[in-house]
């Protein structure tokens, strides 16, 4: 048969498959409706806490990186021929400043990989971004046990370096053709003084912290002092980035004063409703942008071409999550029961489960302490409980896809596969010695 004949084949089953999914779509059956509400309340729940407080930031500062940040830099300082430990190092502490998830994470990823840096230094970023979050460390030390907290610390800060090298490793005839063609190329000139840019992202990434400073219980006194002020900060370090955007970027200042009027309306008839504030505040800033020729335009573009690369697939996972695994506390199609089953003991085979697991769930921050907390209290052993802080904030579903769509499939399965097999050798050696 030829080329065509197979192909239409190909299509013909794929069509009798969707087709015989969906006759025989269980609908009416109580777990599977519920695992359906479950999908639907979890995107829900995404949309409202962290696409508007977390993504559309991150968008914005992946965007800003794109147009503002040279190129030069970015391959002096994470490229294929950088010095390896001052990268490593910076790229691998970077969590300590962004407290974010496996999903926000990824538009800064992606700002960060396409202007150059090194697949090492970018896959390093990319795991210690969601894994090490000074707090999360330390309420799981004071609720999980000191021993857990020492370990996640550990193991994170040494996994985003191992991890790192190892992508560089396996990919390594990628990147010296990288490193090669980045020798050619002239370095751009510096549009503006260091100092202007470096203002500006430190500005735009308190505006992330600030926005997204939760309160936990457990937490200090200092930390949840923050928490207190956290929208007041936010305000500030959104004046300053109008200033900035005006002084230094050239947005005129009639568009920036709209922008801080429609948010100034907004605050005063929702005063106590700080999403949609923060909502008009992103919506002035991108409309003064829309505005400004040159590279106000160019940021907001490119903000929004990695919108519609990074979010329907976001969504998407989010949809497939929830529907397998649910929220905490509520069901999906896979029963919590049979995962606190395999994970009692601290086995080899309890720790790669919990490392899928974990690397297919999706944990907002901070929420994978409560849940490791009642999984222990239900027979979990200390080793697969490592094993979870180790993988699961530093994957799920929905930024695997992601991945794929920044730096394929092949990169990312290579991603995936370490931080799944080297979260299981290490809980299963952590839980063997303190079992």
């Amino acid at each position: 048969m030829s080329k065509d004949t197979w192909k239409q084949l190909g299509w013909a089953a794929g069509g009798g498959a969707i087709f015989l999914l969906l006759y025989h779509l269980p609908v009416g059956q109580t777990r599977f409706d519920g695992a359906v509400l479950e999908s639907l309340q979890l995107v829900r729940w995404y949309a409202r806490e962290h696409i508007i407080l977390c993504v559309l930031p991150a968008l914005f500062i992946a965007g800003a990186i794109s147009v503002f940040v040279s190129q030069a830099s970015v391959m002096k300082y994470l490229g294929p021929g950088a010095k390896k430990i001052p990268a490593y190092a910076v790229a691998s502490v970077s969590g300590t400043i962004l407290a974010v998830c496996s999903c926000t994470v990824l538009p800064l990823f992606a700002g960060i990989y396409r202007m150059g840096a090194g697949l090492g230094p970018a896959t390093a970023f990319l795991y210690s971004g969601p894994a090490i979050n000074v707090l999360a460390i330390l309420l799981t030390a004071r609720i999980l046990g000191m021993e857990l907290g020492i370990g996640r610390t550990v193991g994170a800060v040494v996994f985003s370096v191992v991890i790192g090298l190892l992508m560089h490793l396996v990919f390594r005839h990628e990147e010296k053709a990288k490193q090669a063609a980045a020798a050619f190329a002239p370095p751009p000139p510096e549009s503006r003084p260091l100092h202007q840019t470096v203002l500006f992202m430190i500005t735009m990434v308190l505006i992330l912290v600030f926005a997204n400073w939760s309160s936990s219980q457990g937490a200090s006194q200092i930390w949840q002092a923050i928490h207190e002020v956290k929208w007041i900060l936010t305000g500030f370090f959104y004046m300053s980035l109008l200033a900035i955007l005006v002084a230094w970027y050239s947005f005129p200042l009639k568009h920036m004063i709209a922008g801080a009027i429609i948010t100034g309306i907004v605050y005063a008839l929702m005063p106590n409703e700080p999403l949609p504030i923060f909502a008009a505040g992103i919506l002035g800033v991108s409309w003064a942008a829309s505005r400004t020729e040159g590279e106000g335009h160019d940021w907001l573009t490119a903000s929004w071409e990695l919108a519609k690369q990074i979010l329907p697939l976001l969504v998407g996972g989010v949809l497939v999550a929830g529907l397998l695994l649910g929220r905490p506390g509520h069901e999906g199609l896979i029963p919590s029961s049979w995962v606190a089953a395999s994970v009692g003991g601290n086995s080899l085979g309890a720790n790669f489960f919990a490392s899928v697991a974990g690397a297919l769930m999706y944990f907002a921050t901070l929420t994978e302490i409560p849940i490791l907390d009642a999984l222990l209290g239900s027979g979990m052993g200390k080793g697969p409980a490592l094993t979870l802080l180790l993988a699961g904030p530093a994957l799920s579903l929905p930024s695997m896809l992601v991945l794929s769509s920044i730096m394929g499939w092949k990169k990312t399965g290579v991603y995936v596969t370490l931080v799944v097999v080297m979260s299981a050798l290490t809980g299963w050696a952590f839980g063997t010695l303190f079992s």
